[in-house]
């Protein structure tokens, strides 16, 4: 008499184990019972219609231009330097204020850029970008 059991130990067991994909899905479910309370705690508020167009006269945008002999072209029109403060300064009392638009050509130095950005800062402007190209 034989101690231990007559199974044939040579069958590959091909049945899944399904336990650890229940237990992922159940975890799974208790994150997305807790979390939707959270997420959707606003008050549903049917809100009145009204048509209210704000009349807004926006300033047009100020084209610097810096080429590479760092000369100054105000809205394509050649400044010297002497005049570029007075031109900042009354752009600056425009209500609303316009957007400066600097475009520096890439072989100007960059010390003549950097006048225009204090001389903008100076003046009071509150916007100020750069004009790039794209990359290739």
């Amino acid at each position: 008499m034989a101690i231990g059991t007559q199974d044939n130990s040579d069958e590959v067991m091909s049945e899944i184990n399904m336990i650890p994909f229940i237990d992922v899905m159940l975890v799974l479910l208790i994150i997305f019972i807790i979390t939707v309370p959270v997420i959707q705690h606003a008050v549903n508020v049917e809100l009145p219609q009204a048509s209210n167009q704000k009349v807004l006269d926006k300033p047009e945008n100020i084209r610097l231009a810096v080429d590479a002999e760092g000369q100054y072209f105000w809205n394509d029109q050649r400044v010297v330097d002497e005049e570029l403060a007075g031109l900042l300064g009354a752009a600056a009392a425009q209500q609303p204020q316009p957007e400066l638009h600097i475009r520096g050509d890439k072989a100007v130095r960059y010390e003549r850029v950097a006048q225009v950005m204090a001389a903008a800062q100076r003046a009071g402007l509150q916007k100020i970008g750069f004009i790039t190209e794209p990359a290739p």
